[in-house]
């Protein structure tokens, strides 16, 4: 049995929501699957032009509706969440029970991880603190700008190797890790560690450029 899992590309919560989603397949619906993954972007063209749905199963998560029959699970947050009217109309139709949209949720990673709990009886108090990352950077939850400038924390540097990745390996072995390791353990493994390094120094350099070019004026930063 193979399962592909389709999540929202160089996105913290689409890497979340293919881990969280991933962990949940495993435990309570089918622990014998063979998952992979498979990294979906928003572009001006066709989003799913070129996309195979090629496992026995295939999931959607933290991305917009597809209404393939080939199409098992979907899962997703946001207010756009569908390309056309038919679509929606098509995922209202929908009596498998295993697709859920809510778009009063921060992020995708908890909203999966709470349809899980309720409805399949998913214990999720392992990934607690992936999943309140998740939702503090997706839904731009900070306790204050530092936090989010000065990336700090192991999810905001986990967020630049995401963000800045363009090899799917190393995507999809976060993935993997992220299901049965912690952020701050996560951060330190070389292939993750080796990365931060030259990342996090561009990032400090460009806010040191920022501050010598910017000029705050009435609550509002100028860059000149």
């Amino acid at each position: 049995m193979k399962t592909k899992v389709l999540y929202h590309d160089n996105c913290f919560d689409g890497v979340a929501s293919a881990a969280v989603f991933s962990r949940f397949y495993h435990e309570r619906i089918r622990p014998e699957a063979e998952i992979f993954y498979g990294g979906l972007a928003h572009r001006p063209d066709s989003i799913f032009g070129d996309v195979e749905f090629n496992g026995d199963e295939n999931a959607i998560v933290d991305f917009k509706y597809n209404s393939s029959d080939s199409i098992t699970w979907w899962f997703d947050h946001h207010q756009s969440a569908f390309l056309s009217s038919e679509d929606e109309a098509h995922f209202h139709r929908d009596k498998s029970g295993l697709k859920f949209h809510n778009p009063e949720y921060k992020s995708c990673t908890k909203f999966i991880a709470d349809i899980a709990s309720e409805h399949f009886g998913f214990d999720q108090s392992s990934l607690g603190n992936l999943i309140k990352w998740a939702d503090i950077i997706d839904g731009a939850q900070y306790k204050d700008a530092r936090t989010a400038v000065e990336m700090e924390a192991p999810a905001m540097k986990l967020t630049l190797v995401i963000e800045a990745g363009r090899d799917p390996v190393i995507l999809h072995r976060i993935i993997r890790d992220l299901q049965y390791t912690d952020l701050s353990d996560l951060i330190a493994h070389p292939y993750i560690a080796e990365q931060i390094e030259p990342l996090f120094k561009q990032h400090l350099e460009s806010i040191e450029t920022i501050r010598k070019v910017a000029q705050f004026e009435r609550d509002v930063i100028f860059l000149m």
